[in-house]
């Protein structure tokens, strides 16, 4: 597509570390073809007089990690802006309801960092499958040469039942990409989601209370609502088989940690955790030193690399804003409510 021209001023917003991780200098040069930049063209507040100086003269934002709260006061000094773009996944740390008032357009990269989350899902299902990370943990008891260890279930992912809760835009990834596990069933819980829809991805749509106790393994995909605080607690736990897995690359307030960490020592559930809660959990947190649970510090979502194909998504984005052309992954103040 070409990108046409234009002296559309734009600012971006966010930390000095994630304009780093960004932009290099042939994704900084396609912007500076695309809008025009102050000196510096970044800047990670919004509150000193330079700022809002620069603020007051933009049309677009670009934001990502660091942006400060978009607040009533903020915006009131920005009465030119048209359009946010952002280069992240969530908007909820920035946006309040004076925000969406403004009825600016919004964009998000959440699309493009629905990738490797769903990727890293996938890998820590399979690895679920066969207890890998916590036979690893256990080698020097476990491991027994070619006769199978006790107390892990069916070390196995053939004809494995995957329960997914929360249809979203990576739980709709983790349904496509877990056709690669032959012979699996993949159960979807989601109020939200269309039958049909959940189909066409390889999927059954059930109530979660049906999905629970047919599980091997259950992935967390649902957002960060009141409504989902602590979807999965002691009760839920308590439906899902001996010796499944609980994969959580969602948000840590999904899952009741105590309940999680009472039904994990025993050693009758396991599960993965890429997030917490709180984050980062204490150091006396009983799921640290609970042996069927495997932490990982919040990894799945974009790093390094990968977060050039944030800045590429949101890039592609903004050269279709300019030349008129629909957005594909324009948020709404509709649609906010129930996204991540």
């Amino acid at each position: 597509m070409n990108a046409t021209v234009t002296a559309c001023p734009a600012l971006l917003v966010m930390s000095q570390e994630a304009f780093q991780a960004h932009f290099d200098q042939p994704r900084l040069g396609r912007l500076r073809e695309l809008v025009r930049l102050p000196e510096p063209v970044w800047v990670d507040e919004l509150d000193s007089p330079q700022a809002r100086a620069r603020l007051a003269e933009a049309e677009l934002l670009i934001t990502s990690w660091g942006v400060p709260r978009l607040t009533a006061d903020r915006l009131a000094v920005a009465p030119r802006l048209k359009a946010v773009f952002h280069a992240a996944g969530s908007v909820r740390s920035m946006a309040d309801d004076e925000f969406w008032s403004r009825d600016l357009v919004v964009t998000s990269a959440a699309d493009a960092n629905a990738v490797p989350v769903a990727e890293y899902t996938l890998a820590a299902v399979i690895l679920a499958g066969k207890k890998a990370p916590f036979l690893a943990a256990d080698a020097a008891t476990a491991y027994r040469g070619w006769s199978l260890p006790r107390g892990y279930g069916d070390l196995s992912n053939f004809r494995r039942t995957i329960g997914v809760v929360g249809f979203s835009r990576i739980g709709r990834r983790v349904v496509e990409l877990l056709r690669v596990l032959e012979g699996s069933t993949v159960l979807v819980a989601d109020p939200y989601a269309d039958p049909a829809e959940v189909a066409a991805a390889g999927a059954e749509l059930v109530e979660l209370d049906d999905l629970l106790p047919r599980v091997d393994v259950l992935s967390l995909h649902a957002p960060e609502l009141p409504s989902t605080h602590h979807l999965i607690g002691a009760a839920e736990l308590a439906r899902l088989p001996d010796h499944a897995t609980v994969v959580n690359t969602a948000r840590g307030t999904l899952v009741d940690s105590v309940a999680l960490a009472a039904e994990c020592r025993p050693g009758r559930l396991f599960a993965i955790l890429d997030v917490t809660d709180p984050e980062p959990l204490p150091a006396d947190s009983p799921l640290r030193s609970t042996p069927n649970v495997m932490i990982t510090p919040h990894l799945a979502g974009s790093l390094g690399t990968e977060i050039h194909r944030l800045t590429d998504h949101t890039l592609d984005e903004l050269t279709r804003w300019l030349a008129g052309d629909p957005l594909r992954s324009r948020i709404t103040a509709e649609a906010f409510p129930l996204s991540a």
